[in-house]
């Protein structure tokens, strides 16, 4: 392709001092956006006379840019607007509090309460008929009578506490979000072009008229016409839904489209729509229009239990237009998807959360079941022991009194379930992830997604790039074979023959991308700064060591004079440039991986500097004498030849022809060092169970020599290293189809895979994952930098794209975004995922042993004493202190080194091991004994008055305070006990180190005593002296001691304990993946946030939901694999409340989760088939 003569233009000072307003308004360029290829050429053509006319309309320079003037750049955002999407406007406190009154728990207290309330207040004619049963005791306690609306107004205070607990944590979680949202929006930058330097801006200062360079692997952050491009390839899925890849050019179609991908080549285009007028902006603008009628359809969605599918996209809330471009099918809802940055789900229901939801559903069902029972058995006893034992009749004024009991008996109920419902979970599983997302930020680590860091914990592969992950991605030439001779050192200019060194500086200089440049280092005697393509900076550095000025030949030969480009990319493994000569003819030069340019050499210059033929043989033999040991010694080797054509204009189309009968100038040799720390971070990773393979372009010496000195593979070790095409080979049948058994035999010992294409790496990585070879299914991370590691990114359990090398392709796919690039970040993201899993498991063993506790003691204490020993109050007393502070206690333990010291997990391991079961179980034993002994000897043994039976109003007793106190206490110190889940001796080590841990524990024990001391009735509380606070405290530490006596109980012997809260198994994985999309239950209790299921497991509706689904549902139980994706299709999630979409594109929604399960053709996201 061509590019366009240039026109004289007047210089900016001119163009911008010129009087009036630009020569078209917003509209005109907004129409001109919409229209698409010979449409879009003759409106240029006819209405603006040309892009280099409409350049000059909108007062902008095609090849200097924009000066940069504030004053124009000002009136340029208030002409044309701003670069950004108006985000949407974050809940305010009062929804986050009306939202957290929507539990169903909550409501069935509050209205328990208010009936108390009320019924307190009603004093009926007959109330002190004898008839009635035994209201009140004695005449003293009139008083206290008079006092019964204490109890409901307590409830209802308890209520509004956690509500506003809830909201809090809610609305902190959020504003946490959007902070990580900025920091990821702030980190995309773009090139620009503005008073003849390229500068990087930020995404949101782009604006109309500016002069934008595109090239492989951008995001295009607005819209735009192309001035100039070489090879331009553009995917643009996500607004049109047509996966194959259009080319762009100026006689064809120039109009580029924000929110598309640059997939090969490169170029300038001048901005013409920004903001909400860009082509992904009206899309949102429309969404915002249509959301008041999806609001109605979200809420009859949330009714029927539908599963909110939200999008992986990074959400809209930013500053900058991180616009997430949108598939023409999912214009739909974009409430759901503009919601919180807490958003971010990934492709399935995370590995911790699936096995949390399905615990959690059983334990809430336990608990549904136990209240409902302790409320039938209270009423069945009074009624029974009323008018059948005591033949009493049924009075119509003393209704109310009965009517009281029940209430009562109601409240008791209610509370077994508040305390039996662990809603702490949640929210011990928001504030580990949220506090270790904060602290990876530290450690290099920006998380995109959060259930990403947990899943980093159980990760068993890593696969990962070799150049600038395991090495430093700071290239030099270090040697080189130039006219039959190679040099270990670089040669001296005055070595080599004029005309080659001529070919050499001309062939780096002119055949590589413009923006890749060596600029002076930025401190006295630093290395020189290299910008851009690295491999293509060490050839320049070549130049520069040879003497020569790579700056003089460019500016001679300027992009707009280049002919043709092919540029790199991942199928050609090559680049090439063609320019016109001044004597007539083309000449092209080439560069590219030396096995493949050699290839298509047929001439070689020798040392006098002429061409002479190159036989099959001379490649050979050159590739044994040179390319090989250049290879082993861990040098990349390039091949730099050209070619020239002197009769007529070739086809330049037809690559294959011309990409020949090329001559061959030099060979060099390119070191990238190993970074120093990699070798200990990969031992680390062995130490923890986690394999580390090696997946790169290079050639397979140079992998495998840098793979030894990484430590990946050890001398001596059974160990495959493979290139790509050999590992097609054996992984393919015939029909070249992929088979897993084949692929079993390979990767299990794979270490190094080289020479690999993108669908390699995306190949392996599928194999790993769906493999069923060992006892557990895989868990795989993947770094990637370049766009055509997308769908291997997409593809893993958790992708890493590379802050710095990385393409804006690759990080919109990853999970995890590493802003140093290094290796050893990885590392510390398996520390924080294992330590995230550990907190929840601490935090687990912790609560089930409250919960054990607390519904075993309501329970029987209801059946036996008709009354809680435990109040309503005082249950939701504990129910804070144990979820809410306690999850904050654990869920923000530092991570210690030993967490790498053991293996994986993995995706089976149930939540609760044998060893916590013991804890919980072992604990819960001696609670109960110390809670029954009270109960029923405690008013003998401290000689006090019982409280057992009281009547209906009666005032609080010392004996049930005892149990209370003594209750809590217990819990205290055995949260102490759970710092430790894998049977450790010593609790307390490191505690000092966790000092919101410290503070909780305190804050709660001064609390606890200001309860008893001044909580009064609200409370049921009544002082205690000090010697019985002495008791409570000595049978609270009583708690430590006996957790050293269950340590020293060996879990092996105790064959009988169950684990509980698995994972999938296998066999279910593999009866669900008979082409079935994962559509998960767990995703059905979902409620807000993308962690913050459940404040209501305790909503009852859901779990009614759920457990019918479970029941009906055979077809998938519970959390699905990875592996249910029938024929490795990816579904598209929609934003919506209601809907997941199937694409075959442009079908229309699928308006059930039903249709989309039994709908056989899936596609993925834009309908090309998955490799």
């Amino acid at each position: 392709m061509t590019n366009p003569t240039e026109h004289t233009l007047p210089s900016n000072s001119i163009l911008e001092s010129r009087e009036g307003e630009f020569g078209c308004t917003v509209m005109d360029l907004r129409k001109l956006m919409e229209l698409r290829s010979s449409d879009a050429i003759d409106q240029i053509n006819v209405h603006y006379g040309g892009v280099m006319n409409l350049c000059s309309r909108l007062k902008t320079n095609p090849v200097e840019g924009l000066s940069g003037n504030p004053a124009d750049l000002e009136k340029r955002k208030q002409v044309f607007g701003q670069n950004l999407i108006p985000p949407k406007k974050p809940k305010t406190f009062l929804e986050l509090v009306w939202e957290a009154l929507q539990d169903v728990t909550l409501i069935i207290l509050e209205i328990a309460a208010i009936i108390s309330l009320v019924l307190s207040f009603y004093r009926p004619p007959g109330g002190e008929n004898e008839q009635c049963g035994l209201a009140v005791s004695s005449p003293e306690d009139e008083g206290e009578a008079e006092a019964g609306w204490i109890e409901g107004a307590a409830i209802l205070f308890s209520v509004i506490i956690v509500v506003l607990v809830t909201a809090f944590n809610d609305w902190s979680k959020e504003k946490q979000f959007r902070g990580l949202q900025n920091r990821i929006e702030k980190e995309q930058k773009f090139s620009v072009i503005r008073n003849g330097h390229i500068i990087q801006l930020p995404v949101a200062e782009i604006v109309v008229g500016d002069i934008a360079q595109i090239k492989y692997g951008d995001l295009l952050p607005a819209d735009g016409i192309l001035i100039q491009g070489n090879d331009l390839k553009i995917d643009e899925s996500s607004l049109t839904g047509e996966s194959d890849h259009v080319k762009k050019s100026l006689e064809r179609d120039p109009m580029l489209l924000s929110g598309t991908h640059v997939m090969e080549g490169s170029g300038r285009m001048v901005v013409t729509a920004v903001g909400i007028n860009s082509q992904t902006g009206i899309i949102f603008t429309l969404l915002g229009a249509s959301e008041g009628e999806e609001e109605e359809k979200k809420k009859k969605g949330k009714k029927q239990g539908v599963p909110e599918n939200r999008n992986k996209a990074k959400t809209q809330d930013g500053v900058a237009l991180e616009i997430q471009p949108l598939n023409s099918q999912e214009g739909i809802d974009s409430e759901e998807k503009e919601k919180k940055a807490a958003k971010l789900p990934k492709k399935e229901k995370s590995v911790l959360q699936g096995k949390l939801t399905r615990l959690a559903v059983q334990i809430g069902k336990a608990g549904l079941i136990m209240s409902a029972i302790t409320v039938l058995i209270l009423i069945l006893y009074f009624v029974i022991d009323n008018f059948v034992i005591q033949r009493r009749p049924w009075l119509a004024e003393c209704t109310p009194i009965y009517v009281q009991y029940f209430v009562k008996f109601f409240i008791i109920g209610v509370t077994v379930l508040v305390v039996a419902v662990p809603e702490g979970l949640p929210l011990a599983v928001t504030i580990s992830l949220a506090y270790s997302v904060k602290k990876m930020m530290k450690d290099n680590n920006l998380v995109r997604h959060l259930d990403a860091c947990e899943t980093m914990g159980n990760a068993t592969a890593i696969c990962s790039d070799k150049t600038g992950t395991l090495t430093m991605n700071r290239m030099s030439v270090v040697q080189a074979y130039i006219g039959d001779t190679r040099y270990h050192q670089i040669p001296s200019p005055d070595d080599l023959v004029p005309r080659v060194l001529d070919l050499i500086v001309n062939g780096i200089s002119i055949n590589s991308a413009y923006t890749s440049k060596i600029l002076p280092p930025e401190k006295e005697g630093g290395l020189p700064r290299q910008v851009g393509n690295k491999t293509e900076c060490a050839l320049l550095g070549f130049v520069s060591d040879l003497k020569q000025d790579y700056h003089a030949v460019r500016s001679e030969v300027p992009e707009e004079k280049l002919y043709k480009v092919y540029t790199f990319n991942s199928v050609r493994k090559s680049m090439s440039t063609v320019i016109e000569k001044p004597g007539g003819g083309y000449r092209m030069y080439s560069k590219g991986a030396s096995e493949i340019i050699l290839r298509k050499c047929n001439r070689i210059l020798d040392k006098k500097g002429e061409a002479v033929p190159f036989k099959n043989k001379d490649r050979d033999e050159m590739v044994r004498t040179v390319i090989e040991p250049m290879a082993c010694e861990g040098l990349r080797t390039l091949c730099i030849a050209y070619r020239d054509f002197n009769d007529g204009e070739p086809p330049w189309d037809n690559e294959s022809e011309i990409l020949t009968e090329l001559t061959c100038i030099a060979v060099v040799g390119i070191e990238d060092p190993v970074r120093p720390e990699v070798p200990e971070a990969i031992a680390k990773c062995k130490r923890a169970g986690i394999t580390v393979r090696m997946v790169t372009g290079d050639n397979i010496n140079t992998a495998r020599a840098i793979a030894t000195k990484c430590g990946i593979v050890t001398p001596g070790d059974d160990f495959l290293c493979l290139e790509g095409k050999e590992f097609n080979r054996l992984i393919r049948n015939e029909k070249g189809e992929v088979e897993q058994e084949k692929l079993d035999k390979i990767w299990p010992k794979l270490r190094v895979l080289a020479r690999s294409s993108p669908t390699d790496k995306h190949t392996l990585v599928k194999g790993i994952i769906d493999s069923t070879v060992g006892d557990q299914r895989q868990v795989v991370a993947v770094t990637g930098d370049g766009t055509n590691d997308g769908p291997a990114l997409k593809k893993a359990d958790v992708g890493f794209a590379m802050g710095i090398a990385g393409t804006d392709v690759a990080k919109e796919a990853s999970d995890i975004i590493l802003t140093d690039d290094n290796f050893t970040s990885i590392v510390k993201a398996v520390m924080w995922g294992r330590n995230v899993y550990d907190s929840i498991s601490k935090f687990l063993q912790f609560q089930l042993t409250v919960n054990v506790v607390a519904v075993i003691v309501a329970f029987t204490g209801a059946c036996i004493t008709q009354d809680s020993p435990l109040k309503a109050v005082q249950m939701l007393w504990v129910n804070l202190i144990m979820d809410t502070f306690a999850s904050l206690a654990l869920a923000t333990e530092p991570p210690t080194d030993s967490l790498l010291k053991r293996r994986p997990y993995g995706r089976n391991k149930p939540l609760i091991s044998r060893t916590m079961m013991k804890n919980i179980l072992g604990h819960a034993v001696y609670q109960l004994t110390v809670i029954f002994f009270l109960v029923f000897a405690g008013e003998k043994f401290f000689d006090i008055d019982s409280g057992r039976r009281a009547p209906l109003h009666s005032p609080p007793s010392q004996h049930y305070t005892i149990i209370f106190n003594t209750f809590v206490l217990m819990q205290l110190f055995n949260e102490i006990n759970s710092r430790k889940i894998h049977g450790e001796r010593n609790v307390f080590s490191g505690i000092f180190r966790n000092l919101i841990f410290c503070s909780v524990v305190l804050g709660t024990f001064i609390s606890q005593i200001i309860i008893v001391e001044f909580g009064g009735k609200p409370f049921s509380c009544t002082k205690l002296t000090l010697s019985q606070w002495f008791w409570c405290l000595f049978i609270g530490i009583g708690e430590l001691l006996w957790g050293q006596v269950i340590s020293t109980i060996p879990t092996q012997s105790l064959k009988f304990l169950k684990e509980a809260g698995h994972g999938t198994t296998k066999e279910e994985i593999t009866k669900d993946a008979e082409g079935l999309d994962e559509i998960d239950h767990a995703e059905m209790e979902l409620r807000r946030g993308q962690i913050l299921w459940f404040r209501g497991l305790n909503r009852i509706q859901t779990q009614i939901d759920v457990i019918n689904t479970f029941q009906t549902g055979a077809s998938f139980k519970g959390v699905l694999k990875r592996q249910t994706m029938g024929q490795h299709l990816d579904v598209k999630h929609v934003p919506s409340s209601s809907y997941v979409t199937v694409a075959p594109v442009k079908s229309p929604p699928t308006t059930s989760v039903a249709a989309a399960v039994s709908s056989p053709t899936l596609g993925n996201q834009s309908g090309q088939s998955v490799p």
